[in-house]
């Protein structure tokens, strides 16, 4: 059992040791992707721009109903953006293909004539009319790298309309070619310094230049603001090839409002929409996630001719369709706030904890494997009589280095002086033993020499010495010393 105890605390030891030294090069870089089970849902809703409180109508939409009617209307409103974003196919361990569903409804809107008006969202696959509380719907799907979060160009669509049952989406999908910039997360390490961030709206890729840095719910995070160019969004086609439902519109003058010297009010006048945008994002920089987010959107009619040909007051006109500046709830920044840390929790754990704990906890078992067998192994080496080790007792033992191995000799005690002559009694040791046959086996009587008194004379009584626990006494007859 102490050998196999040895085994698995050295076996570990070094496992552990192993596992600190491979997990920073092996785990982290799996960490260091876009996660398969990525999932993110943010809600916005308009306010005004200065970011005041208590407007109810931040924002600003064309009537769509007014077509029908003799002039041209936009709306105050207030409007909810709300996207999810999920993993779906193809992705695998090099690629994640992303799919968001972004939505724009109308909660209320306010005319001219400070009528409010909270209009309904009709269910999927109904006919909408224009009073619909749905503005936009889309669907996005876009492929990215999951070590660098760029878009890799295998999926690169944008769903403009319900795909009816039994008709394939990319049908009512348009292909967005090759995008450069970051949409949904941006990429790990994130320096402050300009990144490419695609704008859905326009199709465009616009940089997005660092502008500071700030502390979101107790998260680190870098600014960034994208300034989207204007883009005329009639040149973006459908699904059909043709310019995209109300981003073409051709009305009389009086319908648009326009007047001027040459301009008779029924002059059919075609106005294209256009877009422009500013979009803030505040990023996690060491796992690229967005923690907050505001767009601030802006599409209006204007003419596509800006020649000295066109009228003045046409070349002029400006109508708004949708101005809006769009902010994350906080409920949705605090979520996200929540990933961020998650996931820098994650990297810290792989990247520095684990190795650190592994590490220590490797090294102390290996120090402890070392310190028993050596210690071991020096008790083996004492034991060893070949090392003049000792056996029985303190003193080393009988073969110890303080052992006498001289023959045994005979200590004469103090009475005995004198050269002394061992006699045997020839008697029984005791009244009930039996003579040993060997001398070994039994006690030795020595008694001092003394001189005879005379022939005949008889010894006294002898006793054996003092140490002797079964003391006899015996008689002897004068024995004539040796020689006489």
């Amino acid at each position: 059992m102490r050998r196999i105890g040895l085994a698995l605390l050295a076996f570990f030891g070094v496992a552990f040791v192993a596992a600190a030294i491979a997990i920073p090069s092996w785990l982290v870089p799996q960490l260091r992707v876009v996660p398969l089970d990525l999932d993110i849902t943010s809600v916005a809703t308009t306010v005004p721009a200065d970011n005041s409180a208590g407007e109810r109508f931040p924002a600003v939409i064309f009537n769509r109903c007014s077509v029908s009617a003799k002039k041209a209307e936009v709306l105050d409103a207030h409007l909810t953006q709300q996207r999810r974003s999920v993993i779906v196919d193809p992705s695998d361990k090099r690629r994640a293909t992303v799919q968001s569903a972004q939505t724009v409804l109308i909660d209320r809107t306010r005319d001219a004539a400070g009528n409010e008006t909270e209009p309904t969202v009709e269910a999927a696959g109904a006919e909408r009319t224009c009073k619909d509380g749905l503005l936009t719907a889309t669907i996005d799907r876009v492929s990215l790298n999951r070590t660098t979060s760029v878009p890799d160009g295998a999926v690169s669509k944008l769903q403009l309309e319900a795909a009816p049952e039994g008709v394939p989406v990319d049908s009512v999908s348009v292909d967005l070619g090759q995008r450069k910039g970051f949409q949904y997360k941006f990429g790990f390490d994130v320096q402050k310094q300009a990144y490419y961030y695609y704008d859905l709206n326009t199709r465009q890729d616009a940089p997005a230049e660092f502008v500071g840095e700030e502390d979101i719910h107790g998260v680190k995070t870098y600014h960034f603001v994208s300034k989207v160019p204007e883009q005329d969004l009639s040149e973006l086609e459908n699904p059909q090839g043709e310019a995209a439902l109300g981003t073409m519109l051709t009305m009389p003058a009086s319908w648009w409002g326009i007047t001027g010297k040459g301009i008779k009010p029924t002059t059919p006048i075609t106005m294209h929409r256009f877009a422009a945008a500013t979009r803030h994002v505040w990023v996690e920089p060491e796992t690229g996630t967005i923690v907050n987010g505001r767009e601030d959107q802006h599409q209006y009619f204007r003419s596509p001719d800006q020649s000295e040909a066109t009228p003045q007051p046409v070349r002029d006109f400006r109508m708004d369709a949708l101005k809006a500046t769009f902010q994350w709830s906080d409920e949705t920044i605090s979520n996200q706030a929540d990933k961020a840390d998650h996931y820098k929790g994650l990297l810290k754990l792989g990247g520095f904890w684990l190795p650190l704990i592994l590490g220590i906890l490797g090294a102390l078992m290996i120090i402890a494997w070392a310190l028993i067998v050596w210690r071991g192994s020096r008790n083996t080496r004492d034991d060893d009589p070949g090392n003049g080790g000792g056996g029985n007792g303190d003193d080393g033992g009988p073969f110890g280095p303080d052992a006498d191995n001289s023959p045994t000799r005979i200590v004469d005690t103090p009475e005995a002086a004198a050269p002394t002559s061992v006699i045997d009694t020839g008697e029984p040791a005791s009244d009930t033993g039996a003579r040993p046959a060997d001398p070994w086996e039994r006690p030795t009587e020595q008694i001092p020499r003394v001189a005879p008194q005379s022939a005949g004379d008889e010894f006294g009584p002898v006793s054996r010495p003092a140490d002797d626990s079964a003391a006899q006494t015996y008689r002897h007859r004068s024995v004539p010393p040796p020689g006489e």
